[in-house]
Parts: structure tokens; C-alpha cells; sequence
């Protein structure tokens, strides 16, 4: 593994560290490629129960996809190609055969929280802000995966709150949606993550395994398409200009073109 995401075996732990902290633990594509690995290794080592995600640092969980990436975008296929790329990575998550645990502290956005929404349970600081800003900051959309996940864990009525006003909940607010599992404070987070993880070490295997799997075809059960929609946003002068003004700090004024 690369220096961004380190993988260390602790006993029947796996655990994945997203290790960008300057960068807010924003995901490069070798992170995302780490991280597949990580839970193909998961599953393959028979020592291994359990798999828990955490960013380095305490300001954040993973603040999104690193957005230098998406200067190179040209058209509505770039963004048809990255979200189904994102599609299978969050997808390849929410199948592991082992429980997987999201230890959040700080900043859980974007792609950060569509991978905590991919883990089977979340742990949370007091700290943890979880949103997806893109309407106030990109001017991108999300894949139909992402967007069914955030609806079936959050509700439409608070998704499209997160989204629409481009606001960000607290940990508190995570939690009482029932998104975090369980809340703490800062400096409990190693122990909360601990007593869990040696719980479910404890279970039987197939059985989680089964009730998981059983939820997430519930999930997918009537997913429609939504390349459309990725296409013609990502397409948009409006994300172009967009992700240029990000990039280069300055303002910016959606047009709806």
C-alpha cells in the first residue's frame, strides 16, 4: 500500500487508515484502488474479522474525492466514468464478507460519507460534520447508488435537506437519523471502535454475513438507472467553472448551464 492509505492487520482487526491529513484524507485514485484491495484482503485472510475505516488525524474522516482530479474532466462521459468507478469501490464495500466499522472524527463529506454509508456501522466523535456540499461548491451531482444509499439511511426528507441546501449535519443530528450508530466523545473513539469490533469478532460469521447481504438487496432491489442525470451535469460549464473557481479560490455564479 501506498504512504496515503495504510493497512495494518491487529489481531482479527483490519484496519484501513486514510492518510492524507493535510489534505483533509481527500481520496486520490490510488487510495480508492488501496482500499479495494484492502477488502478483497480482508475477505482472503482467514484470521481477519473484522474491517474499521478511520482518517488519519482528528479533522477528518475523508473530506471527498481529491478535487485536482477533476480538472481533467472534459465532458459528461468523465463524469459517467468516475461515478461508476465510484460505484463499484462503494459497492465493492457494502459486499464485503466481513462487518466493516466507519470510526468518524471531524469531517465526513462527499465521497467520505458515501463510504461511511457503504460500512455496516459508524462510530462517530462528537466532532463529525456529514454532508455533500457539491451544490454550493462544484455544481456536480452524485451517481444513483450514492443518492439511494444517503435516501435509505437518512430519509428523503433529510437527504434532500443535506443536498439541496447544501448543509452539513452534526454528529448529533447524524445520530438521531439513526446514520451513526454511536456517538462520542473525542477521545473515546479508539475505545467505543474497540468494545465494538470485540463484539463482533465474537458472532457468527455467515450469520452477519447473511443479514448484510439480505439488506443490501433490499437496497438495490429498485435502483433505477441515472447516467442521465451524471451526464449532463458533469457536461455542465456550470461544474467546469466550478471546479475551476475551487481550485483557484475564487467566486463564482451559477448559470443552469
Amino acid at each position: 500500500m501506498s504512504d496515503e492509505l495504510l493497512v495494518a492487520a491487529d489481531g482479527p482487526v483490519l484496519r484501513v487508515t486514510f492518510n492524507r491529513p493535510a489534505q483533509r484524507n481527500a481520496m486520490s485514485w490510488t487510495m480508492y484502488d488501496g482500499l479495494v484491495a484492502a477488502i478483497e484482503r480482508a475477505e482472503t485472510d482467514p484470521d481477519i474479522r473484522v474491517m474499521v475505516l478511520r482518517g488519519a488525524g482528528q479533522e477528518a474522516f475523508v473530506a471527498g474525492t481529491d478535487i485536482a482530479q477533476f480538472a481533467e474532466f472534459t465532458s459528461g462521459e468523465d463524469g459517467v466514468a468516475y461515478e461508476q468507478r465510484m460505484e463499484e469501490v462503494f459497492g465493492r464495500l457494502e459486499a464485503a464478507s466481513v462487518p466493516t466499522v466507519a470510526a468518524i472524527s471531524g469531517y465526513c463529506v462527499g465521497a467520505g460519507i458515501a463510504l461511511a454509508a457503504a460500512c455496516d456501522l459508524r462510530v462517530s466523535t462528537t466532532t463529525g460534520r456529514f454532508g455533500v456540499p457539491v451544490a454550493r461548491t462544484l455544481g456536480n451531482c452524485l451517481a444513483m447508488n450514492t443518492y439511494s444509499m444517503l435516501v435509505f439511511h437518512l430519509g428523503p426528507s433529510r437527504a434532500k435537506d443535506m443536498l439541496l441546501r447544501a448543509r452539513m449535519f452534526t454528529a448529533e443530528e447524524a445520530h438521531d437519523a439513526g446514520f451513526v450508530t454511536e456517538l462520542c466523545d473525542l477521545g473515546e473513539l479508539d475505545e467505543v471502535v474497540d468494545t465494538m469490533t470485540s463484539r463482533l469478532v465474537q458472532h457468527a460469521p455467515l450469520t452477519m454475513w447473511a443479514s448484510k447481504e439480505a439488506v443490501r438487496r433490499l437496497r438495490l432491489a429498485t435502483m433505477p438507472d441515472g447516467d442521465d442525470l451524471v451526464r449532463t451535469v458533469f457536461g455542465s460549464q456550470d461544474f467546469r467553472s466550478g471546479v475551476r473557481a475551487f481550485l483557484d479560490k475564487t467566486s463564482h455564479t451559477w448559470s443552469g448551464h
